[in-house]
């Protein structure tokens, strides 16, 4: 077994008398694995807490003197806000969706929007005028952004409940494309002041099932069919009525004084015990509300996937895949290919219809070509929770594709889980004599933004300008990968994975995993000699069973 691990628990190496029952493991019992029930307190019985509190709400908001107005800007309803909740500026001040910055406690490297080029639309620096549309604050139009000037938070974002509120672009944009992204109604101010209450999934959803610039486009298990899911993409969100648990965004990411649980740049892998949900929690995971032990103990099948929890993320079985529903995901990006104009304006093709019946963009002059796909099966890795970040001054070879980020684990670390990703895959541009990513100038009112004058070479220079980065002055394109955990769209029961989607040689899930050993998909001869000895065995234990019962019946005729 060189080169190899064996399944460890807590640390310690298993024993063999497990390998005895191999034979057994592989018998139809097996087959029906995901028959097992992973209760959580009820299963589909558990109320949303979220649901709870809005229906026993004791304050109509939109009697307040305060909420009359009217109002006429975002910062004109913060500071009302504010003046009952006084605490509330000072919790968000220190929060990733104001600042777009958090601290990698492993590195102290500062990561977030603000420091980390991404697959998608690249860089958030010097691009706010467009990017803050999904921020939690107001007229953020630069690098230079005040974060003390606690009036520009947007409470509204988090908190408005009539579904009428919307965000707009900071600054108009070039010309070419500013009518494109232009609000088409005035935003309802008052109303929506006097309408507020804990966050909905329609709060979230509005920026996170978004991301990237347009539906589902950047995570692949957060998209619109969220808002209001059939059992069958997600048994959490899906309405009680349709089956599901009717759970809300944060009966899970849920914390204290306006700080949550959940992200990417830290992946929740552990557990900090066991909680229902709606209580509040520092790491957020499955064991939170169905524990370590999620399956029945009172059958072998149970027995055995409870043993895999140590080393196998709930969600590996439990997603069989995402972009489910009928929404696509973006999964291929080639930013070389974006400026083409026809008759001098910029257009697009829409070559992909998505199980919805919705097309999608193959090609924008905006951003370049794509790729989209459904019910995509994820891509596995080992992960203890931390990420190996690649930064806009981290060199690198451009010769091989180059990871943004990369999970940090593998089978000899004891805190590692096999976990499902989708992985991002992007050609885009880099500075081909320092072999460092750069920044671009997407969104402007100026002739350096490439989406108006669609010149690489100018909205480059003036991007690296602004974030005050040196540039050779030459670029060229590189292939990028960037992981994104899948954690969402958790399928019914009897949807996850079975034992024979892995455990099988050539064809399994984990293929491109090494250095352990997975019975059914590798080959250990001690092992395998073993097994067939014990099955081998039992046949002729069977067998000579079956002759002494012969030859007792002739004795006895």
């Amino acid at each position: 077994m060189t080169g190899k691990t064996r399944w460890r628990r807590g640390g310690a190496r298993s024993r063999i008398f497990p390998a005895l029952l191999l034979p057994l493991l592989f018998l139809p019992v097996q087959a029906s694995a995901q028959q097992e029930s992973a209760k959580a307190n009820g299963g589909a019985s558990v109320i949303s807490p979220t649901i709870l509190k809005n229906l026993s709400v004791t304050a109509d908001h939109s009697k307040f003197k305060e909420l009359q107005g009217p109002f006429t800007s975002g910062p004109q309803v913060t500071r009302a806000c504010l003046k009952c909740h006084n605490k509330a500026g000072r919790q968000l001040r220190d929060n990733i969706h104001w600042t777009w910055e958090t601290i990698d406690k492993r590195t102290g490297r500062k990561l977030g929007k603000m420091h980390v080029i991404n697959a998608f639309c690249t860089n958030a620096l010097g691009n706010e005028g467009m990017c803050a549309m999904c921020h939690a604050g107001f007229n953020r139009a630069g690098p230079d952004y005040d974060l003390n000037k606690l009036e520009n938070i947007d409470c509204l974002a988090c908190h408005d409940n009539t579904g009428k509120y919307f965000k707009t672009v900071v600054t108009p944009g070039h010309p070419k494309v500013r009518k494109k992204f232009a609000p088409k109604k005035p935003v309802p101010w008052t109303q929506s002041a006097q309408h507020v209450g804990l966050p909905t999934r329609a709060n979230c959803g509005k920026c996170h099932f978004y991301g990237g610039g347009g539906d589902n486009v950047k995570h692949g298990d957060l998209s619109s069919v969220l808002f209001n899911p059939p059992r069958t993409v997600d048994v959490h969100m899906s309405p009680r009525e349709k089956g599901g648990a009717g759970l809300v965004c944060i009966d899970c990411h849920v914390g204290e004084g306006h700080k949550w649980a959940g992200g990417h740049y830290k992946l929740n892998i552990g557990d900090d015990g066991k909680r229902p949900p709606g209580m509040p929690r520092r790491t957020l995971s499955c064991a939170q509300c169905h524990g370590d032990r999620p399956h029945s103990n009172t059958t072998l099948t149970g027995w055995r996937l409870n043993g895999h929890t140590a080393r196998v993320a709930c969600e590996t079985c439990h997603i069989p895949a995402f972009a489910r529903g009928g929404v696509a995901t973006k999964v291929f990006w080639d930013w070389s290919t974006a400026g083409k104009l026809k008759n001098g304006k910029p257009f697009a093709e829409e070559g992909y219809t998505q199980g919805n019946g919705k097309k999608r963009h193959t090609y924008a002059s905006l951003k370049g070509s794509f790729k989209w796909a459904e019910n995509v099966v994820p891509e596995y890795a080992w992960a203890n929770g931390d990420m190996d970040w690649l930064l806009p001054e981290d060199a690198f070879d451009p010769a091989t594709p180059v990871f943004i980020n990369k999970p940090l684990g593998g089978p000899d670390d004891p805190k590692s889980r096999i976990m499902p990703f989708k992985v991002m895959k992007t050609i885009q541009p880099y500075d081909k004599k320092r072999n460092v990513l750069v920044h671009m100038l997407l969104w402007g009112d100026n002739d350096y933004a490439l989406w108006g004058n669609f010149d690489f070479a100018r909205a480059i220079r003036k991007g690296m300008e602004i974030a005050g980065r040196e540039y050779s002055g030459e670029f060229g394109f590189v292939h990028t990968r960037m992981f994104w955990p899948i954690n969402h769209m958790v399928a019914p029961k009897e949807q996850a994975l079975r034992c024979n989607d892995c455990h099988v040689r050539d064809t399994g899930r984990l293929q491109k995993l090494a250095g352990f050993y997975m019975p059914g998909r590798d080959r250990w001869p001690r092992l395998d000699l073993l097994g067939a000895a014990a099955a081998l065995l039992t046949l002729l234990g069977i067998f000579g069973h079956a002759l002494l019962r012969m030859s007792r019946a002739k004795s006895r005729n």
